[in-house]
């Protein structure tokens, strides 16, 4: 396992806070690539892969624009192109709302749940093999420190 002063080509010795800080960009870019590669054949950034995700946990039940912000894990400020690239693929489905017309509701499509349900197996799979490296009791820590440090 390769140093981070080796992967950076660095003599320097870096101070332990700006280590900690680089290793969970690096490690960031490393899952994301990993995400992106097994949702590329489908089409799916992992923000729209979210969203699908976030709906379905709707069981059925519409979201609002905000709603669906507020869940994202990677909140970003265009969330109304990310749906439209959604309805262009058939995955959502966009409707007013019959008490209130301002009210815009987001649904998922069966050919949305059809994706998810092809692709939950692969998710699945990709995660088990990026976290494979750590025990049970080690990604259990790595959880607690990572939400720690966002405290």
């Amino acid at each position: 396992m390769k140093e981070l002063e080796d992967i950076l080509k660095t003599s320097k010795t870096l101070p332990l806070s700006r280590k900690t800080i680089i290793n969970v960009f690096l490690s960031n870019t490393y899952f994301k690539d990993e995400m992106l590669s097994v949702l590329k054949p489908f089409d799916l950034s992992l923000e729209q892969f979210n969203v699908l995700r976030i709906l379905r946990g709707q069981n059925e039940k519409p979201l609002n624009l905000q709603d669906i912000q507020d869940r994202m894990v990677n909140k970003m400020s265009n969330t109304t192109r990310l749906i439209d690239k959604l309805l262009l693929k058939d995955f959502v489905e966009r409707n007013t709302c019959a008490k209130n017309r301002r009210k815009i509701e987001i649904f998922i499509t069966q050919d949305g749940l059809k994706t998810l349900s092809v692709l939950d197996p692969i998710i699945d799979d990709i995660e088990q093999q990026m976290t494979s490296n750590l025990s049970q009791t080690e990604l259990e820590q790595l959880n607690n420190l990572l939400t720690k440090l966002k405290a």
